[in-house]
């Protein structure tokens, strides 16, 4: 089967037993659990990319009690992780949705391990973010896809959405955090430099014939398994493709039109149709509504969830969830202009803002939050403050030491990138804590104060004031090989001095369309919507939208891709052919 499909491929009327609409990692997956039950299979992308915002992520998948948890965390049961969600989540969402989630998710990862490419691996540590709630753990419940070698896709690879460029090096090589270990000691360890070497030289090599890296990790690994099983469980793929209409018929959701270059299809499906196509972030009236004030370039994501489905089943009953602590996910983000005059977007994840010689200060020049803990509420804490005094932008300030251990955004470790930083303006330089105050527009006074007593906690190893580095999650995001007492906590007082604006980006929708335990889209009465099926974040987050650990979109666009393609492609080995 030819891949991508162009439409002239489909005759008017073609029946296929189930159709997925969105290609990012719950789609893909979504797909390939249908096959995999013997089901026809359409999957209809928007974009010309495969892999949504899963394709830009860590790949990360948090799911309890799964077959590989044991190898690391021999301990930990789904009671355990039940207590952590009710103590985590508690009314925010729907505790039967959780419980479906907990009940179904080793099976979701045994299945698509057995029928596709995809196989993940437990890291040995990788705390929840909530570590302090009872029932957390510190491994086992968060996986992450093996790489994948990309050159197994032949001319599919193009079909894989690449990894926002910023966190690539040498034009296009991927790097994951064992990686960046050994290549900021290639010059100090024997086996580093051999680690480095190897990776360095075949990414050299894949250049030759490839516009970026084939050695796929994180995200990327993940589509690119997905992609491979897709081609040979024979799954029909469309990218470029705009849904335009869904049919009901006595049965529920029956058909799907759409349009391509132009022309025109509309075929019938047995089983229904999965949702699965981002959420309604880039979605411009929904977005004003939900999220007002946060700039539509402030968000990470891809550019699919566009919401416009979302429009299309409002009409049919289906409505978003109601519960949740936030309608979107929350990561601090700098912004700077790219060469073709796109905005880049980078997540502060993990690599600076929580390491030693590192501290953020909102326009008055103080200290708001704890800037060791999540992304998600490091994300919500900007906003909060901004209620009080200007917090957005923040401003996220290192000195030499920092700079050079931990890098700072967009600029590696070492000082890489700095120059051209600080000649577009994306990196502010003082050559005193006063100089930077005056550059940035901050009260200098304030500013040198605040500092002050920063390093006076950082000495100590006890942070009064936010508790920074006061959880396992937490110390976990310092600096393991830090010589003070606490990871996360190191002074700023060698000059010179260094910022970047911090804004909260979007990184997912939390609110979706309200489904059951199996993922079947509910009406204004509570009932499902025959043949109409959602997951990713076009459902409702089971999580009500709380971030307690890393990969919770991910691990439950898994689970009720697998319970919502298990259950239409029952449906349509039962259904009668449509007429």
């Amino acid at each position: 089967m030819q891949l991508p499909l162009p439409i002239r491929s489909l005759a008017d009327d073609e029946v296929f037993d189930l159709v997925v609409i969105g290609a990012g990692g719950a789609g893909m997956s979504a797909a390939v659990y249908g096959a995999a039950e013997g089901a026809r299979v359409l999957l209809i992308e928007s974009t010309d990319k495969l892999g949504g915002t899963t394709a830009f992520s860590a790949g990360t998948t948090w799911i309890p009690g799964t077959h590989l948890a044991p190898g690391v965390n021999p301990d930990d049961n789904l009671d355990n992780a039940a207590r952590f969600l009710d103590a985590a989540v508690g009314d925010l969402s729907d505790r039967s949705l959780r419980g479906a989630f907990l009940a179904n998710g080793a099976a979701a990862v045994a299945r698509i391990e057995a029928v596709s490419h995809l196989k993940y691996r437990a890291r040995p540590v990788h705390p929840d973010y909530l570590s302090e709630l009872p029932g957390s753990t510190v491994c086992g419940r968060a996986l992450e896809p093996l790489p994948f070698d990309g050159r197994q896709l032949g001319p599919l690879f193009d079909l894989v959405r690449p990894p926002i460029p910023e966190f690539t090096v040498l034009a296009g090589m991927m790097v994951d955090r064992d990686d960046i270990g050994h290549l900021l000691q290639w010059n100090r360890k024997l086996a580093s430099l051999s680690y480095s070497t190897r990776i360095i030289l075949r990414h050299l090599l894949d250049r030759v014939a490839h516009p970026r890296g084939t050695r796929l990790l994180m995200g990327n690994a993940l589509i690119g398994r997905l992609l491979l099983s897709l081609k040979e469980l024979q799954v029909a793929v469309m990218t470029r493709t705009q849904v335009t209409a869904l049919g009901q018929g006595p049965s529920g959701v029956d058909s799907v039109s759409f349009e391509q270059d132009g022309q025109c299809r509309t075929v019938r499906t047995r089983g229904g149709v999965i949702l699965a196509t981002g959420g309604f972030n880039r979605h411009p009236t929904l977005r004003a509504q939900r999220l007002p004030g946060v700039d539509d370039t402030w968000c990470p994501g891809a550019p699919g969830h566009t919401g416009r489905l979302h429009d299309l089943v409002a009409p049919l009953g289906a409505h978003y969830g109601t519960t949740g602590q936030s309608d979107c996910f929350w990561a601090p983000v700098s912004l700077r202009k790219r060469v073709d005059g796109s905005t880049a977007a980078f997540p502060h994840f993990v690599f600076d803002r929580a390491k030693p010689h590192m501290l953020t200060v909102d326009s008055s020049g103080q200290r708001f939050l704890n800037e060791s803990t999540s992304y998600h509420l490091f994300g919500q804490a900007m906003q909060r403050a901004h209620q009080q005094r200007p917090a957005i932008p923040a401003y996220l300030i290192t000195d030499a030491n920092g700079l050079q251990k931990y890098g700072l955004g967009q600029v590696r470790p070492g000082g890489m990138g700095l120059a051209s930083a600080l000649e577009d303006g994306y990196v502010t330089r003082g050559h005193s804590l006063p100089d930077l105050a005056k550059k940035l527009g901050l009260p200098a006074d304030a500013l040198v104060a605040t500092v002050q007593r920063y390093n006076s906690h950082a000495s100590t190893g006890t942070d009064p004031d936010f508790n920074r580095g006061s959880t396992t999650y937490q110390r976990a995001n310092g600096d393991i090989n830090w010589p003070g007492p606490n990871p996360s906590l190191g002074t700023v007082d060698a000059a010179p001095f260094y910022a970047v604006k911090l804004y909260p980006g979007d990184i997912g929708a939390a609110t979706g369309l309200a489904a059951d335990a199996q993922a079947r889209v509910l009406d204004s009465q509570g009932q499902p919507i025959g043949g109409l099926y959602a997951c990713g974040n076009d459902m409702h987050s089971v999580m009500g939208g709380v971030y307690p650990g890393p990969g919770i979109t991910i691990g439950p666009g898994l689970v009720f891709a697998y319970l919502a393609a298990r259950h239409a492609a029952a449906r349509a080995h039962t259904a009668p052919q449509p007429a």
